[in-house]
């Protein structure tokens, strides 16, 4: 198989449609083409340097701070704009239910350059106030100036855990707060306390369900290239490498091509009802081969839903979906796995929050496969940093 595409993996298939395989819901989810409506805009997860200024502040900094730094620099926000899935069907989700918003008070949960904030608004929210931790909260002051909403729109700058709200209550949460493998940087958890310390008795939260699914891909090339790569440098032996190189998931856009067996649910979380703790968890997976081929890695990705819109919308960014900027993660397995049409690969996956740093992913992985060709069991760790 060759080196997996970075185009748009199925030009044939809305990008907001789940997979056949999905079973979120009984309920049919409209996953719309977000070219099908209205305008575009707003926010991402990738991690930058801080600022040149940051770096003079010595050690007092702790991961937190430069994980906000990183959102101060324009460039992350213009990669979450321009990922028209995302911001799309964030604006069709608020324009197209309008009486969702309609004389109702906002409050939009890391809002970076204000964008949902600004759907808001023109989608007829009483007020909306903008909560932004990094120095972005400046720029999106000015742009809604520029825009006219001052009078709608109150940017609040500061950590959500620490600011406090000219009100008591609020009747909508948005935010969009999903990291790379759906959990990574943790910020569903500053969701979850806005929710808890302001959402009203009645009140939304925007979107209010995601799912993380598995599947299992054959990857030789791009493996070879990235972790085999390690034992001869040069004409040199780096292989203690690999290990450190297998424990670091790999956030890339995978080809559908390199599927080989079903997609499994992992987990769904419900952002109205859960528990912070929920977020950590450990769940079981049967993939079943569809092809007699090899596999090289397991591949994550989530789903999300806006379930309380007149039709049910959402989003995928799995690789029979439109890309988006979430990608897919890659997680390489020690073994290569030799598998038959119909074999069975059982296992759990472990999810946690890294001790030391919180914003930070933990994952353990068991397997066990006993097929024609191929018996192995093995217990792997990847760490999301």
């Amino acid at each position: 198989m060759g080196r997996r595409k970075n185009s748009n993996n199925d030009t044939n298939q809305s990008s907001s449609s789940f997979n056949s395989s999905h079973q979120l819901h009984d309920a049919k989810i409209r996953f719309e083409d977000p070219e099908e409506t209205t305008e575009c805009s707003t926010h991402d997860e990738s991690m930058c340097e801080p600022d040149d200024d940051s770096l003079l502040d010595g050690d007092d900094k702790t991961s937190a701070d430069y994980y906000f730094d990183s959102y101060s620099h324009f460039g992350i926000h213009e990669e979450m704009l321009k990922d028209v899935v995302r911001t799309k069907t964030y604006q069709n989700v608020i324009y197209q239910n309008k009486f969702l918003f309609k004389n109702k008070v906002v409050l939009d949960v890391g809002a970076g350059t204000g964008i949902l904030s600004l759907f808001c608004a023109r989608a007829g929210a009483e007020h909306v106030y903008a909560v932004e931790c990094s120095h972005m909260a400046d720029m999106a002051k000015e742009i809604v100036e520029a825009n006219g909403y001052s009078n709608v729109i109150t940017v609040l700058k500061g950590k959500v855990e620490e600011i406090e709200l000219p009100v008591t209550k609020v009747d909508i949460i948005i935010s969009e707060w999903m990291g790379y493998f759906l959990l990574f940087e943790n910020m569903l958890n500053t969701v979850l306390y806005a929710r808890d310390k302001w959402l009203a008795e009645d009140g939304v939260v925007l979107p209010d369900k995601t799912s993380l699914y598995l599947t299992a891909i054959e990857d030789a090339e791009y493996k070879d290239d990235k972790i085999e790569f390690w034992n001869n440098v040069y004409g040199f032996d780096m292989s203690c490498i690999k290990k450190q190189a297998l424990m670091e998931p790999l956030v890339d856009t995978v080809d559908q091509n390199q599927i080989v067996t079903n997609c499994e649910l992992l987990k769904i979380m419900d952002i109205s009802k859960m528990a912070p703790g929920d977020a950590s968890f450990t769940a079981p997976f049967k993939l079943v081969a569809e092809r007699d081929d090899y596999i090289h890695a397991l591949v994550a990705y989530f789903d999300v839903t806006f379930s309380k819109c007149h039709k049910l919308t959402g989003f995928s960014t799995g690789p029979r979906s439109k890309a988006t900027h979430w990608k897919q993660t890659v997680l390489y397995l020690e073994d290569v796995l030799t598998i038959c049409e119909g074999e069975t690969l059982f296992g759990s996956m472990t999810v946690d929050q890294n001790k030391k740093n919180p914003r930070d992913v933990d994952i353990m992985l068991k397997y066990t496969l006993n097929g024609r060709r191929c018996s192995v069991s093995r217990i792997q760790y990847y760490k999301m940093r």
